[in-house]
Formats: structure tokens, C-alpha cells, sequence
């Protein structure tokens, strides 16, 4: 997710850095998908306080005084401007019907849906398809790369982080002259995001016996889905993870319970 424009790598990399070097920790026993899990628990942290200090009151507070149909008409504008660079990845990954229903949508939501605040589409049954530039690299075969929390952007791997820039590069948001504006809607975008997201925030707190570990497994799982778990793809199913057997909650042996029945998404801090 794009958070700002001027002074954010710097600002970015500064509480990076001031997290690596207070997350250095040797952990015993790692998770083979978190080798770094030294400088994420610290970061993970880091962003809990961001979002329980800022990100959840105002998120809560624009949940609670904006009237739904408004705040609906906001998640669709935004919606339709993610399904143009989905459009775009559809096609890299060769999923022309995927990417013929992005582009549907994104025409019929433009046009009749007032530029896209109505989801048109969706009443004929035009399915969406979120498609980022780490899910193309994915199905082009780039290893996922070990679990990475980014400070104030939240749960990814080595894989999704290095696609990150192309994401922002593509966003429409970032094409956008006046600088007020853009970062109006990147804000907008990021609260919007947040409120969508407090009830699962409340679950997680109330069920998680470790909430990092639970995000964790359950983002690498989410992510893997969305690469592979297609009705219809004809890819062959990529290799086991490490400790796919791990219980998401504890990070321990699950005593055989299966991977499916784990957890599919969960992740508070939208990317």
C-alpha cells in the first residue's frame, strides 16, 4: 500500500533501521519460512502500536460517522482503480479470462457506475479478480522468499517486497498531478482499508494465542492461494511450505491437522 510520497523512504528506512538494530535477537528454533524473525516480531510490534495508536481510532471513527453508502462508493472507487493494474497482471500471467473481466469491469464501472463509486459490474455477475505484480512473479516462478514484516506496510515476504515498487509505480493514485489530492487518496484509501478490517482485527485479538505467528502462517497460506489455488489452473501444485503441518496460532507441531483446514486470510495491516 502506498502510504506517502516525499520524506517516506527516508522516514521508512530510518525505523527500519532503529528496528534491526533492536530486533537482532537470535530466535531458537526458527520457522524455516521466518528466518528473520528477529527484526519481524519487533516490526510486527512497531506496527500494532501505529495502527491501536493512530490507524484504528480514526478507522473506527470513520466507520462510525460516515454513512455507509458513502463509505461503500469509496471501497468501489478504489476497487475499480485496483482492477486496472489487475487487468494488466491477469495478462502477464496469461489469464485472459481473468484479465477480460477486470477490463469489463473497469469499463462498465467507469462509464455507468459514475467512475466506479456504483459496482455496475458485480449485478452481472462480472467477478472481480485482485491480481498484484508479487502474484505474477509468483506464477513466472520467483520463490516466495522468507516471511518480511515491513514497518508501517505490515506482513509480506522477500518476493512481495521487491514487487512493491512496480506496484506503486502502476498505481493510478501515483498519476495524479496535484500533490494534495494524491495524498488525500492515499489516506483515504488506507482508512478505508482499516475500517473494512476492524471486525477481523477484533477476532484476532480475542482468538490468537500468538497474533504474529497467526498472521504469519496465515498471510504465507492467503498469498499461496491466491498464486496457485485457481478452479481451472493447470499448473501443477506447488511444493509443500517448510512446516506447513504448523499450528498458525502457536507455531507449533498441529498433531496432524491438515493444511487445509488452516487458516486462509488474516491480516489486519493491508499491504
Amino acid at each position: 500500500m502506498n502510504i506517502a510520497r516525499p520524506g517516506a523512504p527516508r522516514a521508512l528506512a530510518a525505523a527500519a533501521l532503529a528496528l534491526a538494530l533492536g530486533g537482532c535477537a537470535t530466535i531458537e528454533n526458527p520457522n524455516p519460512r521466518d528466518p528473520w524473525e528477529g527484526f519481524n516480531r519487533p516490526a510486527h510490534n512497531f506496527n500494532e502500536g501505529v495502527d491501536r495508536v493512530v490507524l484504528r481510532p480514526v478507522a473506527t471513527l470513520y466507520r462510525e460517522k460516515v454513512p455507509p453508502l458513502v463509505r461503500t462508493g469509496v471501497s468501489n472507487f478504489f476497487g475499480n482503480m485496483a482492477d486496472v493494474w489487475s487487468a494488466v497482471n491477469s495478462l502477464l500471467q496469461f489469464r485472459l479470462q481473468d484479465a477480460g473481466d477486470s477490463i469489463a469491469r473497469v469499463n462498465i464501472n467507469t462509464l455507468v457506475g459514475i467512475g466506479g463509486i456504483f459496482d455496475v459490474a458485480s449485478n452481472f455477475n462480472i467477478e472481480r479478480h485482485r491480481e498484484d505484480f508479487g502474484q505474477t512473479l509468483g506464477r513466472w516462478g520467483v520463490p516466495t522468499g522468507p516471511y518480511l514484516v515491513i514497518p508501517l506496510l505490515g506482513p509480506s515476504t522477500l518476493r512481495d517486497a521487491a514487487a512493491l515498487p512496480v506496484d506503486r509505480q502502476f498505481n493510478p493514485i501515483s498519476y495524479i498531478d496535484s500533490f494534495a489530492l494524491r495524498q488525500s487518496l492515499y489516506v483515504l484509501n488506507i482508512v478505508d482499508k482499516r475500517s473494512n478490517l476492524l471486525r477481523v482485527g477484533s477476532v484476532l485479538d480475542e482468538a490468537s494465542l500468538d497474533k504474529y505467528s497467526f498472521i504469519r502462517d496465515a498471510h504465507l497460506q492467503r498469498r499461496r492461494a491466491e498464486i496457485y489455488d485457481r478452479e481451472g489452473d493447470d499448473r501443477e501444485t506447488p511444493p509443500a511450505l517448510p512446516d506447513e503441518s504448523l499450528n498458525p496460532a502457536t507455531g507449533q507441531p498441529a498433531t496432524g491437522q491438515p493444511a487445509a483446514a488452516q487458516p486462509a486470510a488474516a491480516q489486519p495491516a493491508a499491504r
